[in-house]
């Protein structure tokens, strides 16, 4: 769930449990494009609002009373709002180039070889762990004519859609890597060039799997 504050001052707004759609939809996509948001009666300016945006668990009902909800949010999520913003910038979620990347890391982290490219082999390592400069690879091998902004941000948005898809958990020294953590990781240039904290992805055990 995500948990949004709009800041126009002198105006204060604070919208509770929000779905990832109505999120993009009615507030960050009117953002991002200068149109004005309209909720509350109130018309919100784009250029003069600030947008706070924090993902974690829904907020019960006790929790939101007295004024008190935003101060929960704040101690039980973490803060997206950058992350959230250079998704919806790119508007890389759902695009083709990120769905099939997805599948190839899918595939090379359950031990696959990499498929029509010449990437270096990745899902090698004892678990089927890819690391991040792996999955920077097979998005360089599969858009050879990209820039490597763009390559790196086709990286990017996958591994960020499919740990929240649940497809992909972040482990470092053999230890899952917590939510509020994947936003520094994910968005640090020395986790892509290898230079920052060794930090691998894995697939998730699922229930009966025998792993």
């Amino acid at each position: 769930m995500y948990h949004l504050e709009l800041r126009q001052f002198p105006h204060v707004a604070r919208i509770f449990n929000l779905g990832r759609e109505e999120l993009d939809a009615r507030f960050v996509r009117p953002w991002v494009t200068g149109s004005i948001i309209e909720h509350d009666e109130r018309r919100w300016a784009p250029d003069r609002v600030r947008l706070k945006i924090l993902e974690g668990r829904a907020l019960r009902p006790d929790e939101l009373g007295m004024g008190r909800g935003w101060a929960t949010a704040s101690r039980a999520c973490a803060d997206v709002t950058e992350a959230v913003m250079a998704e919806v910038r790119r508007g890389a979620r759902a695009h083709p180039e990120v769905e099939s990347l997805k599948a190839v890391i899918e595939e090379v982290a359950a031990g696959a070889p990499p498929r029509g490219t010449e990437a270096r082999a990745a899902g090698t390592a004892p678990g089927g762990a890819i690391g991040f400069a792996d999955v920077m690879a097979l998005a360089a091998a599969a858009h050879p004519g990209r820039r490597v902004s763009e390559q790196l941000a086709i990286a990017e948005q996958a591994v960020w859609e499919m740990l929240h898809q649940q497809r992909l958990e972040m482990t470092a020294g053999g230890e899952p890597v917590g939510r509020e953590a994947w936003q520094g990781v994910v968005l640090s240039w020395a986790t892509w060039a290898g230079t920052g904290e060794p930090v691998e992805l894995r697939l998730p055990v699922r229930p009966g799997s025998g792993a």
